[in-house]
């Protein structure tokens, strides 16, 4: 998928439609942290206080939700992630606490694969 550094699956599209239900509009923000800081963590949008510090991935639009859901990374995980292309994706377990979908008993998941060239052209100087 060509110009997009940030995807999701269909089930955690599902997932955050009834997130979204609970919680309001979302929000993810994916740390350099270790443990459960290295997962994506889902907030009601505006919860998390973004600074200088994050970078704007990209909007989620997801069938079902009024608004696109905002993808952030921290500006030194970005640097390690710059070349990549980013899957969110659910599965079983227990993320962490501070993250909506903890109660479910699911937790949120980063798959990555290797931008191509051709993808990397089209999102020079879009995260910034």
């Amino acid at each position: 998928m060509g110009g997009s550094r940030v995807d999701l699956t269909p089930q955690a599209a599902q997932l955050l439609c009834r997130l979204r239900a609970v919680h309001g509009p979302l929000m993810f923000h994916q740390s350099g942290g270790c443990c459960d800081g290295s997962s994506p963590m889902c907030f009601p949008l505006g919860e998390f206080k973004l600074g200088g510090s994050d970078v704007h991935l990209g909007d989620l639009a997801v069938d079902g939700l009024a608004e696109p859901v905002q993808v952030w990374m921290s500006r030194a995980q970005f640097e390690y992630w710059r070349h990549t292309h980013l899957t969110i994706d659910v599965v079983p377990g227990r993320g962490s606490g501070f993250s909506v979908e903890a109660p479910e008993g699911v937790r949120f998941l980063i798959r990555s694969r290797l931008l191509t060239e051709q993808e990397l052209l089209e999102l020079d100087g879009s995260v910034g």
